[in-house]
């Protein structure tokens, strides 16, 4: 069967391009130490990464289903090119997921919403095919940052795409995201931002300003130039109300309530002395 789903050019390395080598190294091994950390421990049955296949999210999850699908943003991969791992590899569309809903307990998307020409779609649908409770975790460029601002700049410079693609997404700020994520039921569990040093093309002076980090971690962390969020899926319940419970309770209008008496007769009433025997 054709696949109807349109493929841009991009490779999976051009988007990091204004970031520099020095950077985009540094942010592959922040955001893998951050996975494998956060999601050894989540069990289920299906787990899905979306998007930038270098990123082996799930390499430490114990589910026995986990894909890493490509969106319509990327070019397809060789199974053989993304590692090791026995992942099945699929192309969807970030804002048409193929599962129903309430069928995946985890998803990652690294970076996925802010190259998606549709983030609200690709949030939304995330909404739908997570089970109550599941589990979903997002990482994105901070544009308050050294590498927001770098990023973007380079956004703003590439010229018109080919025909087939579209121009890449701006940068999504973090407490935006939160506020689409409680508005989609979610609650976040966890926040992390790291990466605080200037976005500089040479190596010797990433290293001369590795002191940055440190700084920044523990007097702007929201500066930091990627951030990290997991959220969980809440799903309203209701409470089950025993029916023979509240039955056995003695309804207040079946109870007796004092009237006003009819068969009085109206007047003064004799005393005894009053009455008179005949004789």
């Amino acid at each position: 069967m054709e696949s109807q789903i349109i493929e841009s050019k991009e490779t999976v390395q051009t988007w990091l391009t204004p970031l520099g080598q020095p950077v985009a190294s540094r942010l592959l091994s922040w955001e893998q130490s951050q996975a494998d950390e956060l999601l050894g421990d989540v069990f289920g049955y299906h787990a899905v990464q979306l998007g930038w296949p270098e990123l082996q999210a799930l390499r430490s999850n114990r589910m026995p289903h986990r894909w890493l699908a490509q969106a319509e943003f990327e070019t397809i991969q060789p199974e053989a090119e993304l590692g090791s791992e026995p992942l099945h590899s699929l192309c969807l569309d970030s804002r048409a997921w193929p599962w129903p809903a309430d069928s995946l307990d985890l998803v990652v998307l690294p970076h996925a919403l802010e190259r998606s020409a549709d983030p609200h779609a690709c949030l939304r649908e995330v909404a739908r095919v997570l089970i109550p409770e599941g589990q979903v975790l997002i990482t994105g460029l901070n544009p308050w940052s050294w590498w927001g601002w770098q990023q973007a700049r380079g956004q703003r410079q590439v010229h018109a795409p080919p025909a087939g693609t579209h121009m890449p997404s701006s940068l999504i700020a973090y407490r935006r995201l939160r506020d689409w994520l409680r508005l989609l039921g979610f609650e976040v569990q966890i926040s992390r931002f790291g990466g605080w040093t200037p976005a500089t093309g040479s190596e010797s002076w990433m290293q001369r300003l590795q002191w940055m980090d440190a700084l920044g971690e523990r007097w702007w962390p929201i500066f930091g130039g990627v951030y990290l969020l997991m959220a969980t899926k809440r799903a309203p319940g209701g409470r089950f109300i025993d029916g023979r419970r509240w039955r056995a309770v003695r309804s207040p209008a079946g109870a007796t309530a004092p009237i006003a008496r009819t068969d009085t007769l109206m007047g003064p009433t004799k005393a005894p002395k009053d009455t008179v025997e005949s004789r």
